[in-house]
């Protein structure tokens, strides 16, 4: 029996449980109202209903979920004790290549065998599938019929059936919020040992403060002194994420919030704001075509015409400019709606003091709305700085420490990519500093969260 057939067959088991689970449920506690027993009445029929149809569903799938990571060593080990698995190679590599062939060819991924060897396991592979298919099929409805049968056994009207159901779903959320945290934890402590790893070969001080970036001559056996400065990639970052980007995203996107919210009509925010909101959802590849194929040749032949020699058509004013239009959808959304948030009863107040329309945004809508204005660029400076392709695409993979904005530059998202592409040892420190430059971007994106925690609690404080 396939995966989907016995998924759809237990759903219907559900559905049957709680027909008769709530059924019963009402028909008892019909009786027992009859009968003057009021109080002995505690949970709802559907309630009794969700009770039984998860006592049939949740052990079941709990099997089915466990059965799907046995299933395939037991059909290993049977094929594997077939007459036709005593001529496979002995070599490991020609024997799971002839195994996954047959494999592939069982179960239809595949319509014919290139290695004969393959061709003579495919009835094992069958025959064991089926088999074990059939039995998680059948101890999996054996849990369904008991669970439904336990549960339904204590149907009666004082059972408690809404407290258990409720705790089921508590332990549900509990779980799902504890996945979450215990992700972040795993990213953190892999962040950390990495790091470590790296920081045991290369000193901690030329790696924050070194400004040679070459990483190729470390793995070439030069040694890794001077190395793995990493200032050029920070610089990078900064240059490109959060003062060239920034210089386009906060004005552009401030002025489109102010002007949708105080002085367009509402037929043209009802078309402006989506419009706007859709550069959000245009794939970064898309923006790096465009940077490295309009923008940026554009800037080189301008910089050549105002005199400045030597540009390069990979730069980072290109990627920069580019990158600050991606992220306006950032900054307007959030300033749009803080703006909108500020009680009409301000606006009202400075108008009648005299002030025009103009004084009232910049010296009482603004102030108010900061903190939201200040959260969607934090928000937008996050995004910005962990950018990568329009940075590989348009400025370049060169670590060049410069203020020369027509240069090429890198950043710290680009050269994790670099050093993780391909087969890597994860033994060097050429693999390893990957690590330690994503353990530094967390630590700026957490010092960015908490300044961002702080103006928002000032200015909070201040308005309410």
């Amino acid at each position: 029996m396939t995966g989907p057939a016995i998924l759809l067959l237990l759903a219907g088991l559900g559905a049957i449980a709680w027909v008769s689970a709530r059924a019963r449920a009402m028909r008892l506690q019909t009786a027992a109202r009859a009968s003057g027993r009021r109080d002995a009445v505690h949970s709802l029929p559907g309630y009794h209903g969700w009770y039984v149809a998860l006592w049939t569903l949740v052990p079941a799938g709990i099997f089915l979920a466990v059965w799907a990571n046995v299933a395939p060593g037991l059909v290993m080990q049977d094929v594997l004790s077939s007459p036709a698995a005593q001529s496979l190679p002995a070599d490991d590599f020609s024997r799971s290549a002839v195994l996954g062939e047959a494999r592939a060819i069982a179960t239809g991924n595949q319509a014919g065998a290139f290695n004969p060897l393959s061709q003579g396991l495919v009835e094992p592979y069958k025959d064991a599938i089926g088999k074990y298919g059939i039995a998680g099929a059948a101890l999996a409805l054996v849990l369904a019929f008991a669970g439904g049968a336990y549960a339904f056994t204590r149907v009666r009207p004082d059972f408690r059936a809404r407290t258990r159901v409720e705790r089921l779903v508590m332990a549900t959320l509990l779980i799902a919020s504890l996945l979450a945290i215990i992700t972040t934890l795993g990213i953190v402590a892999s962040l950390l040992w990495e790091s470590f790893r790296f920081f045991s070969m290369v000193s901690p001080v030329d790696f924050l403060f070194g400004v040679k970036w070459s990483p190729q001559s470390a793995a070439l056996g030069y040694g890794n002194d001077d190395a793995f400065g990493a200032v050029p990639l920070f610089w990078g970052t900064i240059f490109i994420g959060a003062i060239i980007a920034m210089v386009v995203a906060i004005p552009l996107g401030l002025m489109s919030a102010i002007y949708l919210t105080q002085y367009a009509s509402p037929t043209v925010r009802k078309w402006m704001k989506p419009t706007l909101e859709m550069l959000a959802g245009v794939p970064t590849v898309v923006y790096g075509y465009f940077a490295a194929l309009t923008i940026a040749p554009a800037l080189r032949d301008f910089a050549v015409k105002i005199g400045i020699h030597g540009a390069s058509s990979e730069s980072a004013l290109a990627a920069g400019l580019v990158m600050g239009v991606m992220i306006i959808p950032f900054v307007s959304s959030m300033a749009d709606d803080s703006i909108a948030a500020v009680p009409q009863s301000m606006r009202d107040g400075s108008l009648a003091m005299g002030a025009t329309t103009s004084e009232t945004i910049r010296r009482v809508l603004i102030p108010a709305a900061l903190p939201g204005v200040v959260g969607g660029v934090l928000l937008a400076v996050s995004r910005a700085i962990g950018e990568t392709m329009i940075v590989v695409m348009a400025a370049g993979l060169a670590a060049n420490l410069t203020l020369n904005p027509f240069a090429s530059v890198t950043t710290v998202t680009t050269q994790i990519v670099q050093l993780l592409t391909g087969d890597q040892e994860f033994d060097s420190a050429k693999t390893l500093a990957a690590f330690a430059l994503g353990l530094v971007l967390f630590i700026v994106t957490l010092l960015l969260n908490i300044v961002a925690l702080r103006v928002v609690k000032k200015y909070r404080e201040a308005y309410e």
